[in-house]
């Protein structure tokens, strides 16, 4: 038989009785055992574990539940907050490169004009209008990249959550 066919009937298998598998999947799956004693085997021994996993009962400290619960909370909250956070990132980066892109042109302009007034080789003006154009978001990026390698607030916040519990 095809190595490759043994392959998706063991997988098939594994997934049967944990996370089920489609009709036309179980179908197949089906006509394959009644033909390969070797999956049969395979699927039987499946059986035995998961109902030898199943018939097990196993008892938890009520205070590990209970902070086990916090700590998901906990960070489901901050992955709310997280991706909240990263939502209106994007959407003031889109502003800022959308409003780059359209003054550009004018600043651009603006640039060249001074050079011209006072007289500035164009290598001295081009550099203005390149320090002033990223000057913005290097200082937003320093900022940014400060505020994470001081998270005090968070770890305040996530100590108080935890005396809580």
């Amino acid at each position: 038989m095809n190595p490759e066919t043994h392959e998706r009937a063991c997988h098939l298998i594994d997934a049967w009785q944990v996370e089920g598998i489609s009709s036309p999947e179980r179908e197949w799956l089906e006509t394959h055992l009644s033909e390969c004693p070797a999956c049969q085997a395979r699927a039987r021994a499946n059986e035995h574990v998961l109902l030898a996993l199943r018939s097990n009962s196993v008892t938890v400290d009520p205070a590990l539940v209970s902070t086990t619960q916090a700590r998901v909370r906990w960070r489901s909250r901050e992955l709310r907050e997280n991706r909240a956070r990263l939502r209106a990132l994007w959407i003031s980066c889109g502003l800022s490169w959308l409003l780059g892109a359209v003054t550009a042109p004018l600043l651009w302009q603006a640039m060249a004009w001074l050079g011209r007034q006072f007289e500035l080789s164009p290598v001295i003006w081009i550099t203005g209008f390149a320090l002033f154009w990223v000057a913005p978001a290097t200082v937003v990026g320093a900022l940014v990249a400060w505020k994470h390698s001081h998270p005090s607030g968070l770890k305040n916040d996530r100590q108080a959550w935890e005396r809580r519990i």
